[in-house]
């Protein structure tokens, strides 16, 4: 028997007991709104999607090439609208997830306003957030169980058994388009205690997995920028704990934990660490700073910290607002340090910020990590920061010139030109963009990829497209032609947009209340009819 007869056996038992007064009550319709609102809480929805991630993470280990994808959303529409899509071009949400930038958070969902990624937009931005999303999501199953219902009395009507086994089957099948989302929560705004409570909150909202990054909380800046500055070890793992803390407070005992380390593009930090014992964490840290020998105390003067390392006195390069930099050319070392730290002390996953999507120098890095700890993983930015185009020309370039091939037809410098869009080594170059995923996955450690901002990008560039032409010689064409023929000729379910936004199931509801008496609104005068 499926769990919609016996939701809908156990209603109809319950109302018998009521002696008469719960008889307008059908319990086939109490069933179907149970069905189309199978999470109830937040926490309902972070613990069924930590188990998927957990899953999927074996699964991963077991095989390379079972790895998972995400596209950042700034809205749960957009969010819904990339899982039905999800589903009805690929038949699974199986793999896909959500991922939520905390970038985009500060550049749309601020009260402020638009701001810079540097974690100052209200700290109940990001929770607020993943709630929508999931509301998003949990409508969309309830507008597709729906149809599905309507199906199921359409079948019976005709007295077709077979077609009404069919759609019971699928309605007893449903794969609900509630997934992972991977939630920014940026250096924690604050302290511990701030990171704790942020992170419940984001955990009651439904959040499964929380990234956390290495950098102070209050001078934070966005992964592709300069001047970012990283905490010593102790004070991350701090945080990492407070997440786990909330984790297992709310009952989440499996949630997920991404260590996101900007070190590589890091060369300042704030403070420097005690080192209570030889080669402990703190003199790890320390022993990259940059610093001098101290010959004499005339070498010091008043206000100068003073180190010992490796039994030598020195003095670390203090800059004028108080911080102080790392020597160059360590940043990998303290990647894989920061990396290997973090996954002994309680992380599930890495994500590691580059500057270019290299799979041999992510690949470099990963093997160090993984000679101490064999099954790490990263999720790993496809950022929209990058220039892929460039990159990836210039990479084939570099490989035929390693190899010996001529490439004096092509100017490196220049490779983003369109005159080269034709070449061979443009195609190369996008072969190459194309396995990118697959080959990171494979080669370098790579369990997730997600796009953090694409569609921030792809809304402007449709809102541009349209006003271009709308506000010009088109008109009313430019709509027409550009978005719902395109809409309907691609089978978008949105064209019906009245559908999308709950109009059949407002319907549906009017009539379990009302009986024959309902207003409906979608009888024979909604236009929407007219899309079929």
């Amino acid at each position: 028997m499926s769990v919609y007869q016996d939701d809908l056996d156990n209603i109809a038992r319950l109302r018998d007991t009521q002696g008469g007064k719960w008889d307008a009550i059908n319990p086939e319709y109490a069933a179907r709104m149970k069905a189309q609102n199978r999470f109830q809480t937040g926490l309902d929805i972070a613990r069924y999607t930590a188990g998927i991630m957990r899953q999927d993470m074996a699964e991963y280990d077991a095989d390379p090439s079972q790895y998972t994808q995400s596209l950042g959303c700034w809205h749960g529409f957009i969010g819904q609208q990339k899982m039905i899509a999800v589903k009805r071009h690929h038949g699974t949400t199986k793999k896909r997830y959500l991922y939520l930038s905390g970038w985009m958070v500060a550049a749309l969902r601020s009260e402020f306003g638009p701001l810079p990624d540097q974690s100052m937009h209200e700290k109940t931005s990001v929770p607020a957030l993943i709630e929508e999303l999931y509301t998003f999501l949990r409508q969309a199953d309830a507008r597709e169980l729906g149809h599905l219902f309507r199906e199921l009395d359409d079948a019976r009507a005709k007295g077709d058994d077979i077609a009404v086994r069919a759609v019971q089957k699928r309605i007893d099948n449903h794969e609900t388009h509630v997934v992972p989302i991977i939630a920014d929560i940026d250096a924690g705004f604050g302290n511990e205690e701030a990171t704790y409570l942020l992170a419940k909150r984001m955990i009651e909202a439904g959040a499964c997995c929380i990234q956390l990054e290495n950098q102070v909380s209050d001078a934070k800046q966005c992964g592709h920028q300069d001047g970012k500055v990283t905490v010593p070890h102790e004070d991350f793992l701090a945080k990492i704990n407070a997440v786990r803390y909330a984790f297992l407070e709310l009952g989440v005992d499996d949630g997920v934990i991404v260590a996101r380390t900007d070190s590589l593009g890091a060369g300042l930090t704030q403070k420097l660490p005690v080192s209570r014992e030889p080669g402990d964490l703190a003199a790890q840290y320390n022993s990259f700073l940059y610093t001098t020998p101290i010959d004499s105390v005339d070498d010091v003067r008043e206000g100068d910290s003073v180190l010992k390392l490796d039994g030598e006195l020195r003095k670390p390069l203090r800059l004028a607002n108080g911080l102080y930099r790392f020597r160059s050319g360590t940043g990998e070392d303290r990647v894989v340090l920061d990396c290997i730290t973090s996954l002994q002390n309680g992380a599930d996953l890495l994500w590691i910020e580059t500057e270019k999507p290299h799979v041999g120098q992510i690949a470099s890095m990963v093997n160090r990590i993984r000679e101490v700890v064999p099954d790490a993983k990263l999720v790993y930015n496809n950022s929209p920061s990058f220039n892929w185009t460039l990159n990836f020309r210039q990479q084939v370039f570099d490989a035929w010139q390693a190899e010996g091939k001529d490439v004096s037809g092509y100017d490196r410098d220049q490779l983003m030109s369109a005159e080269y869009d034709d070449s061979a080594l443009a195609a190369q170059a996008d072969e190459w963009t194309r396995n990118f995923q697959r080959d990171a996955s494979r080669e370098a450690g790579v369990f997730h990829h997600l796009i953090t901002l694409p569609t921030y990008h792809t809304a402007a560039l449709s809102t541009d497209e349209l006003a271009k032409g709308y506000f010009g010689e088109e008109g009313m064409l430019a709509y027409v032609a550009g978005v719902q023929r395109k809409e309907l000729r691609s089978g978008l379910a949105c064209v019906k947009h009245q559908d999308m936004a709950g109009s059949n199931i407002g319907d549906d509801h009017k009539e379990y209340f009302s009986g024959a008496g309902a207003l409906k609104a979608g009888g024979k005068g909604n236009t929407m009819n007219q899309f079929g």
